[in-house]
């Protein structure tokens, strides 16, 4: 039966089904997204929405601005696990975090995080020696600590209060919990499936070891750490009232990153933002749907476009600098080989 399914997946690979079935998804979901936005802001008020953007205080933004930095700072372990996981431990913790901060935040706001982080850690990396293949398996080591410690948020999130993924799925409490405690078990299941002795997936020189038990563990720390600190900017971005409890935002941010995520629209804008207000404002509709904005505004910002800046500046300078390191040396070795000439008989 296995076999089946490969040779059905390899088949739908060669005639590129599932690829033009991906296109199809993004698609639905931006244009389901658009019209979710048309709908509940086609009443804003501008006004209200820039007196709300002024009422926001400034340590709230600094709150906000370091749960942003410890995201990211988590950020830089995803690529560094990575890397001792496929036998690198000779790159430090500094190239790491730089090429794990830039990948992400590049990818975060170009899209197709995938393609755009692969492409940004293979010009880090390449420079310490690592191939292509290397880079791929950092990547999909990376985005499997990123899922798992989706896997794990949503699941207890959602299985302690499932009223918050409710506002956003429409499905019963009781069916949402269920998909909850399937959701970690299906987690639990993977990791004593790893646990007892090492796994590999993919052929060849693509075979890539899955981390043990105790790795994976860690691996879904990381991922919590990091979801819980974005999650927790949001969190503090909102307004005051009504009250709404830190568990059910992390609940719908974490749905709303997700649909982001499959959209592949760059940053996950407009998909996103649509999941965001229709959970919150359906979890509780006294809301102020400015000041919602606002606040969500203020994330983009904080979390979107500062470490974009930040990672193209930062990204421009090591060009710079390696240009100028090749430059130097260049020249030096031409100077060696006027002298060793001049010295020849």
């Amino acid at each position: 039966m296995l076999e089946s399914v490969r040779r059905g997946v390899a088949f739908l690979r060669e005639k590129q089904v599932l690829h033009k079935l991906g296109v199809a998804v993004s698609l639905a979901i931006i244009a389901f997204a658009l019209y979710i936005l048309y709908h509940m802001l086609s009443d804003l008020d501008l006004d209200d929405l820039l007196e709300a953007l002024r009422q926001i205080d400034g340590m709230t933004l600094v709150m906000a601005g370091l749960c942003v930095a410890a995201g990211y700072f988590t950020l830089t372990f995803y690529d560094l696990f990575a890397l001792r996981a496929i036998g690198h431990p000779e790159i430090p913790y500094k190239v790491a975090a730089f090429a794990g901060f830039t990948s992400y935040a590049i990818g975060h706001n170009v899209g197709a995080s995938v393609f755009t982080g692969g492409a940004v850690r293979y010009r880090v990396y390449s420079s310490w020696g690592l191939t292509a293949i290397d880079i791929a398996k950092v990547c999909f080591l990376a985005g499997l600590t990123f899922w798992l410690g989706n896997a794990a948020v949503l699941g207890i999130g959602v299985a302690y209060h499932p009223e918050a993924a409710m506002s956003i799925d429409q499905l019963p409490i009781w069916l949402n919990r269920l998909a909850a405690f399937l959701i970690l078990a299906i987690l639990a299941g993977y990791v004593a499936w790893v646990w007892t002795k090492p796994r590999l997936v993919g052929r060849g020189s693509w075979t890539v070891t899955l981390p043990g038990g105790q790795l994976t563990l860690l691996q879904i720390v990381i991922g919590i750490v990091d979801l819980g600190f974005c999650s927790l900017a949001m969190y503090i971005l909102m307004p005051d009232e009504p009250y709404v409890g830190y568990v059910v935002v992390a609940v719908i941010f974490v749905s709303a990153t997700l649909l982001g995520f499959a959209s592949h629209s760059p940053g996950g804008l407009g998909v996103f933002d649509a999941a965001m207000l229709y959970g919150i404002m359906h979890f509780d509709r006294q809301f102020d749907k400015e000041e919602l904005l606002a606040g969500m505004l203020l994330f983009r910002v904080l979390y979107y476009l500062v470490p974009f800046v930040i990672s193209v500046i930062l990204l421009l300078s090591r060009e710079v600098i390696v240009g100028a390191r090749a430059r130097r040396l260049t020249a030096g070795l031409k100077k060696l080989e006027d002298v060793q000439a001049q010295h020849s008989p």
